[in-house]
Order: C-alpha cells, then sequence, then structure tokens
C-alpha cells in the first residue's frame, strides 16, 4: 500500500467512524465513506489483540492483501478497518477471503 493511500489523522478516522455507513462480520468491522479521490485506508488493532508483533503483523498482511486485490475493491472510498480478536485464529488465506467478502458486500 503506498504512503499516499493511508488516512493519517486522528480527525480524519473519528469522522468517518462517526458519521459514515460500515459492515461487519467476526473478523473485521469496516467504516466507509464517498470520496473524490483513490481509494484510502486506516487500519486499527487494538491491544486486546496481543503483543506490538502480532499487531503489526496483522497490519502487513492487511495491507498485502489490500495491494493484492486493489482491482476488487470498489472506488474511490475512505475505509477505516478495525480488527477483530477472532482474527488472530485465521491463517493468510482465509483472512483474504473474509476480507474480500466483507468489502464488496454492499
Amino acid at each position: 500500500m503506498k504512503k499516499k493511500n493511508i488516512i493519517r489523522s486522528q480527525f480524519e478516522y473519528t469522522k468517518i467512524i462517526k458519521n459514515c455507513k460500515y459492515k461487519k462480520n467476526n473478523y473485521f468491522i469496516i467504516y466507509y465513506s464517498k470520496t473524490d479521490k483513490n481509494n484510502r485506508y486506516g487500519i486499527s488493532v487494538p491491544k486486546k489483540i496481543g503483543k506490538a508483533y502480532l499487531r503489526n503483523k496483522i497490519k502487513r498482511r492487511l495491507k498485502n492483501i489490500i495491494d493484492h486485490n486493489e482491482f476488487n475493491i470498489q472506488k474511490p472510498y475512505d475505509y477505516v478497518i478495525i480488527i477483530r480478536k477472532r482474527l488472530i485464529e485465521l491463517n493468510y488465506q482465509e483472512m483474504e477471503k473474509s476480507f474480500i467478502s466483507i468489502i464488496n458486500k454492499r
């Protein structure tokens, strides 16, 4: 994921979470809002998930999934992705399948 496609400010995170639509399943909560530009992503992994190395591993995997499936994701939206604790039970393929199914569900 390129650095220009990342939501950085806390103000943008809270604006998207408070005022926009969301989708959820057992592993993800995804808030989204329509924009004029390219897709942007913000990934949040709570401390309940585990130690820092595990949270970073989940973020790296999710960024990789987004990069490989960019053509399957609807454009242009801002996405805030919040990880749920049950995600640590999944392997990479199951994580990818779950993420793609929820991101394309409208």
